[in-house]
């Protein structure tokens, strides 16, 4: 393939290299091959560069996952350690290790609700994949095969296999891939700012969508329904905080019909949203759930789907009669990944990483919430180290920018110009800085916010855009 950046690129470089043979995931590929990729070098703690020298305060986490920020030492001490005593180990056919049972045993310890079993994987998409097929095991197992359907919401986003990229509720990840399956549905977002309708309270907005889920379910059949999938803070579809009350609203009606709460803390787990858990900063009351990222703060990839031990029961009768559960990875349960998930949570436990983070969390959404006054910003939202601005056209009667303008890819472009990583998920700017983010660290992200919004909202009003 003929690529024009080939000429502007020096052949032997990383980026003519990249453009070569790298398929990218979650990127525009036309413009990539229009710009060019940005190649990152190094890193350490909340900072990271460039192959150019250029320094990046990280606003994002990664992808909302480095939590203990980069070049953490104890870490690579423990994959170092772990490395040299078993570098490998199945937990395939009843075979274990230390490090497998030491983490699971931490992670259930951890819980909000009452943990009976820890499966392990090595992604969020995994995790949300294996939720689905646990769900149809043991409906299967006890003896209820209708029970299949999972209930998502639009917007919501729970990783990219055929299952969990089924669960996602963003058309990008739909379209061309023939998703979702029929056995995923979709109900309304909690996004009260965008959808609320004129002179309805944030109340009377729960209500109706809540009464939108009971319909979908009553038509569907309450019996042929297994589990509702929810973020508690819905992370790529916009950083939607759903307004008080619409989960105790959620969780009756599940409760009523017999439905099971799978609570996705992907993004929310591990401190991020000023309590350990999403769940226990939106008052959900989970049946199973899905960890990654945070838990091993992003330096090995692990996940784990944890699950009652009245699920767990049904497994043991229904793998003996076929011979054998037949779900898992080869590097589930990974023994240097898991030891490096294990000294991740024992750190952030001895530093208190939890603490930290909810203190340095009022800061960061004082600051952001000052930010509605800007001229260009819309909305913002938030909770603990978790937040978004959303940039719109006209403010008093809540109209967006088209897409085709690309008001959010300049702000990003800008917010790059000055030393910071954010990530714009269309017209929303979302934070999610690691959360050992000092009150310094948390000024110099906003003070180079403001300055990238206001370049931008000069551009925006250049381009004849301003309402």
């Amino acid at each position: 393939m003929a690529d024009p950046l080939h000429n502007e690129f020096p052949p032997d470089s990383l980026e003519a290299r990249d453009l070569e043979h790298l398929l990218h995931p979650t990127t525009n590929l036309k413009l990539l091959h229009e710009q060019g990729p940005k190649v990152h070098a190094r890193a350490k703690g909340v900072y990271l560069w460039d192959n150019q020298g250029n320094q990046y305060l990280e606003g994002l986490a990664g992808l909302w996952c480095t939590a203990l920020g980069y070049g953490e030492e104890e870490l690579a001490k423990a994959a170092e350690a772990q490395l040299r005593t078993l570098s490998y180990s199945q937990l395939f056919a009843g075979k274990t290790h230390e490090p497998s049972i030491e983490l699971a045993e931490k992670l259930k310890g951890m819980m909000p609700f009452d943990a009976g079993r820890v499966f392990y994987g090595l992604s969020g998409s995994d995790a949300n994949d294996t939720q689905i097929k646990l769900m149809w095991y043991y409906h299967n197992a006890i003896g209820k095969p209708e029970k299949k359907k999972i209930i998502s919401r639009i917007g919501g986003y729970h990783g990219v296999t055929i299952g969990s990229g089924s669960l996602t509720g963003l058309p990008p990840f739909h379209k061309h891939f023939d998703l979702p399956i029929k056995e995923v549905l979709h109900t309304d977002r909690p996004h009260y700012y965008r959808d609320g309708q004129v002179g309805e309270t944030e109340a009377q907005f729960c209500d109706r969508i809540v009464a939108n889920l009971e319909d979908l379910i009553l038509r569907e059949g309450p019996e042929t329904i297994a589990a509702f999938i929810a973020e508690p803070i819905l992370g790529a579809g916009g950083v939607m905080v759903p307004p008080a009350g619409y989960y105790e609203k959620v969780q009756e009606v599940l409760d009523r019909h017999g439905i099971f709460f799978i609570d996705d803390e992907v993004i929310c787990g591990f401190g991020r949203t000023g309590k350990p858990f999403g769940a226990e900063t939106m008052g959900i009351k989970p049946t199973t759930m899905s960890v990654a990222k945070a838990v091993s703060s992003a330096y090995l990839p692990l996940s784990a789907v944890l699950i009652p031990e009245f699920m767990y029961e049904p497994f043991i009768e229904a793998s003996g009669q076929t011979g054998i559960f037949g779900h898992g990875f080869t590097y589930s349960g990974h023994p240097v990944c898991a030891a490096v998930a294990l000294r991740n949570l024992e750190l952030m436990e001895e530093r208190d990483i939890f603490g930290h983070a909810a203190k340095v969390g009022v800061a960061f959404q004082e600051r952001l919430a000052a930010l509605e006054e800007h001229p260009l910003v819309g909305n913002t939202r938030g909770r603990g180290l978790l937040g978004a601005a959303e940039l719109m056209a006209d403010k008093d009667t809540r109209t967006p920018y088209p897409p085709s303008a690309g008001v959010g890819a300049h702000c990003n472009a800008r917010c790059e110009a000055h030393g910071l990583i954010l990530r714009n998920l269309g017209d929303t700017m979302a934070m999610c800085p690691p959360l050992i983010i000092t009150d310094a660290q948390v000024d110099e992200l906003f003070t180079k916010f403001t300055q990238a919004l206001d370049e931008t909202w000069q551009w925006v009003t250049a381009q004849g855009l301003a309402a």
